[in-house]
């Protein structure tokens, strides 16, 4: 068995063709999507979180609507960039729609990804301390949120408040038990997935990672993978780990199906470059009759080695498309490697 959930980019562009002409179409069918979702047994509802683009951006509004419309979802992000973030402030809106979801809060955070502007964290009010990079803030911001998240209280009482306050130091609320071990790491790097085991986070692997070997890229990311179970082993958590990894994977069911994806042709890995001159390896997609899918996601090293698969799907497409899309991975693929 498996998790499967979708990672929605959550697109908005008023272009022909598109069920998302605005910001507000992306966020009532994000909710839609992830009820029906929920309806037809998937078993999360992910979004990604990028700024200054026409793509969702503030997720815990959505996160808590998606929690109180839902029972059994999980709900989560992939990823925050913690760069942009108040850690404490995301303590307490993380809190919240915990709650309001009843504790099925999966947070996906990561140290950032190239961004639409230039440092679009100096626009929030955030700058790296001397001699820190963005990534060393981003992940430091990152360690505070979790150590704030275990509800240990840290702040001064005022001898004369407005009201009545417990005795100690006082904590941020509302505080919701259980969250801190809901929080995965983004990582794009061996090294950073051992981090995130050492801290006691999750791995979120996407579809793209830094290429550190010049293997295929499943390869290089069940590698990752393995050395992240291997570093949480050695750090001694007494919980086990979650990996989740993303694919784009579409079952060519129908005409409309073939004439979307039938003639993709993102059918091989490719090599790219990220920041600072950064050679990275981009997986590929996968799209074919059922059949096929169930023989070539089963040589797939890093999907065998994580226990939730996200994905990715084409939000602009609407509603009862993208169910469409869910609906035949579960129905016609799943079964046949074993993941219902």
């Amino acid at each position: 068995m498996k998790k499967i959930g979708f990672l929605s980019f959550g697109h908005w562009s008023n272009r022909t063709g598109y069920k998302t002409r605005t910001a507000s179409d992306t966020l009532l069918q994000s909710i839609d999507l992830a009820v029906a979702a929920e309806e037809i047994g998937l078993d999360g509802a992910y979004f990604r979180v990028h700024h200054f683009a026409a793509q969702l951006a503030s997720p815990f509004p959505l996160l808590s609507a998606i929690g109180a419309k839902t029972s059994n979802i999980e709900i989560g992000t992939g990823v925050i960039d913690m760069r942009y973030e108040n850690p404490l402030y995301m303590v307490e809106d993380a809190g919240a729609a915990d709650l309001i979801s009843r504790g099925r809060l999966q947070l996906g955070i990561s140290r950032g990804s190239p961004e639409q502007v230039i440092d679009g964290w100096r626009y929030f009010g955030y700058e790296p301390a001397e001699g820190e990079t963005d990534a060393d803030m981003g992940r430091k911001k990152a360690l505070q949120f979790l150590d704030t998240l275990k509800g240990v209280g840290f702040a001064q009482p005022n001898p004369y408040p407005m009201f009545p306050n417990p005795p100690g130091l006082l904590r941020l609320e509302p505080h919701s038990e259980g969250l801190r071990e809901r929080i995965w790491w983004g990582a794009g790097s061996n090294a950073t997935a051992i981090w995130a085991a050492e801290n006691g986070m999750h791995l979120q692997s996407s579809t793209l990672k830094f290429d550190e070997s010049g293997k295929p890229f499943h390869i290089q990311q069940a590698e990752q993978i393995r050395l992240y179970k291997e570093a949480w082993k050695k750090a001694g958590h007494q919980r086990e780990p979650r990996v989740s990894v993303s694919r784009s994977v579409f079952a060519l069911i129908t005409d409309q199906d073939k004439y979307f994806f039938g003639q993709e042709n993102n059918r091989v890995d490719k090599i790219g470059i990220l920041e600072n001159d950064k050679r990275a390896i981009f997986g590929r997609s996968y799209a074919g009759e059922p059949d096929q899918l169930i023989r070539e996601l089963a040589q797939d090293e890093a999907i065998q080695e994580a226990d939730t698969l996200l994905l990715t799907i084409p939000n602009t497409l609407g509603v009862d498309y993208n169910i469409h899309v869910l609906s035949s991975i579960l129905k016609y693929v799943a079964p046949g490697l074993g993941w219902r």
